[in-house]
């Protein structure tokens, strides 16, 4: 045991999240401490919604923080949404839908899934298919499964959904910010996301949107707690949802007009997870969604210069990470401890049936920037060279640089 304060070595962290937060967030996050219900701290609360709204693109009231990491967002949906008995259809491409599956089971859903092989994503004809056969209240997909890099087109699933009456939730916590995702426009009923990846921030809080459908779904089951029940309180209606924390019936009433005490806001949480949304918003959306595809396509040309091969269906890649197979003969372990240890950088293994396979290398949030591109290409080319991978020297970072000349001249954003 050490009584010596906590001092973490500086990284450069480029693996598929969390990422070094942006130093502006960090600022935030050490304002000082007031009240819950201080009229600041109410107003705090206010921007932040109206940020958040902005990011994901919605007008949806009920746009709010769940304190908690980016699962503790999504297992609020879930649980709040899902009563026991109904029926859950969950599409998996990568451990994230495995995840979201077993939420969904832990809630007492009827899961059923249908799956792709890792590497590729759903077509809206094969997700309508598994709706008619299955007729679900709840669909739960992910949209950027870091696990394997991909992306999944939501836009006309959202449209079949609503044709169904199926209400219809998506993970963004991988590809918000740094890929297109428009809520009210996709017609997507509930979305959330985590701080750590394209919002540049550090884990912790998990922003998450709900639509008027999904609303009317949770306040059928609302409830108010026993000690807070007062004048104009019912006791309830419906099953109570199976979490006290994450019921986001209580939870809207924390957040809404009534303000109702639930728990004891993450106040330096919140600092953070605005100014994420504020800097974002500042940006705007669509300039930081083409800042992520800017360096996430540099550093892809500059890993396929070196002779390395991309893992997955390339047109349907998230901006903001990729992967790459791990040449034969190389310890990628071995290789991913020695570039921690000469340069500073982290680059991600996988899981499942890719872990071993291949590295996963993310450009997001503070990091989706041109000196990080590369540096990583440059530190990544020694450590292979020197496990005795032929590469051309320079030849990574030589096709960025190109790249980054062809696209967007000598900008070093």
């Amino acid at each position: 045991m050490s009584l010596e304060s906590f001092n973490p070595p500086t990284r450069l962290l480029m693996g598929p999240g969390p990422i070094n937060a942006d130093p502006r967030v960090l600022r935030a996050m050490s304002a000082p401490l007031i009240g819950q219900y201080d009229p600041a701290m109410t107003a705090c609360m206010n921007d932040t919604q109206a940020l958040y709204r902005e990011v994901f693109r919605t007008t949806n009231d009920a746009t709010l923080l769940i304190d908690g990491t980016s699962r503790a967002g999504i297992e609020a949906v879930l649980v709040s949404l899902i009563e026991p008995g109904d029926r859950v259809l969950v599409p998996v491409f990568g451990r994230f839908g495995h995840l979201l599956r077993e939420i969904a089971e832990r809630a007492g859903a009827e899961v059923h899934i249908i799956e792709v092989e890792w590497g590729e994503v759903f077509t809206p004809e094969q997700v309508e298919t598994a709706i008619r056969e299955v007729n679900p209240k709840v669909l739960a997909m992910v949209q950027g499964d870091t696990s394997t890099t991909m992306c999944q087109p939501l836009e006309e699933i959202g449209r079949i959904c609503r044709a169904h009456d199926v209400l219809f939730y998506t993970d963004a916590t991988a590809s918000l910010a740094g890929n297109v995702l428009d809520t009210d426009a996709w017609q997507l009923d509930a979305v959330t996301a985590g701080l750590q990846k394209c919002l540049a921030g550090p884990s912790g809080s998990a922003p998450t949107t709900l639509s008027p459908r999904a609303v009317e779904r949770i306040r059928a089951r609302s409830h108010v707690e026993a000690g807070l029940v007062g004048t104009g309180h019912d006791g309830g209606r419906g099953e109570r949802i199976r979490s006290n924390y994450f019921d986001l019936g209580m939870i809207l009433d924390y957040w809404g007009e009534a303000r109702l005490n639930h728990h004891t806001e993450a106040t330096s949480m919140l600092y953070g997870a605005r100014e994420c949304a504020r800097l974002l918003v500042n940006e705007g959306m669509d300039q930081a969604i083409a800042r992520h595809a800017l360096h996430g396509s540099a550093l892809t040309a500059g890993l396929s210069a070196m002779g390395l091969e991309l893992f997955g269906d390339q047109a349907h890649r998230m901006n903001n990470v990729v992967g790459i197979y791990i040449p034969d003969g190389v310890e990628g372990e071995v290789l991913r401890r020695t570039l921690l240890e000469d340069y500073a950088i982290e680059i991600g293994t996988s899981f499942g049936p890719l872990h071993g396979r291949i590295w996963r290398i993310g450009t997001m949030g503070y990091n989706a920037r041109r000196d990080t591109v590369m540096t990583t290409l440059s530190a990544l080319e020694e450590v292979l060279r020197q496990a005795g991978v032929s590469i051309t020297a320079g030849s990574g970072a030589g096709a960025a640089r190109e790249y980054y000349q062809q696209h967007a001249g000598n900008t070093h954003a």
